[in-house]
């Protein structure tokens, strides 16, 4: 029986992380729409970047607050673990295909992208975005 809870945590925890990098990704497809083609060319791409970064990051912590409550993710650390690198692997996965698909990039040429200032801020916050399951719960464990 303890078997069949562990594989519905898991279960839980990975459709929490693809409910949770769908959701994300979809704001951050609008967002970076606005910030590529109307504030990046008045600003630069690191600042219209810093502006966009925690616009994402509410973002990504209501949705965060939702799934988790509403698919029931484990209260551990495990299974908010589980969700955040699921979400992470599929946001960068979906981050390399659209950057392939829509701007014709390879591979190689979205990874250098991510060394530059503003990719290292996105990248940042990307990995925010990651721990934010395990942060949250963290958070409701010290009241």
């Amino acid at each position: 029986m303890r078997n069949r809870a562990l594989q519905a945590a898991l279960f839980r925890s990975l459709l929490a992380g693809v409910a949770y990098s769908a959701i994300v990704f979809a704001a951050g497809f609008i967002l970076g729409t606005v910030r590529v083609f109307v504030v990046e060319p008045m600003l630069g791409a690191l600042p219209a970047v810093a502006l966009e970064t925690p616009v994402i990051l509410g973002l990504s912590w209501i949705a965060c607050a939702f799934l988790t409550h509403r698919l029931a993710v484990a209260p551990t650390l495990s299974g908010r673990l589980v969700m955040g690198a699921c979400a992470f692997g599929l946001l960068m996965a979906a981050e390399l295909s659209l950057s392939m698909a829509a701007f014709g990039r390879s591979a190689g040429e979205f990874a250098a992208g991510l060394l530059e200032p503003a990719g290292l801020l996105g990248v940042s916050a990307q990995l925010v975005f990651a721990a934010m399951p395990a942060l949250r719960l963290i958070g409701t464990q010290r009241h």
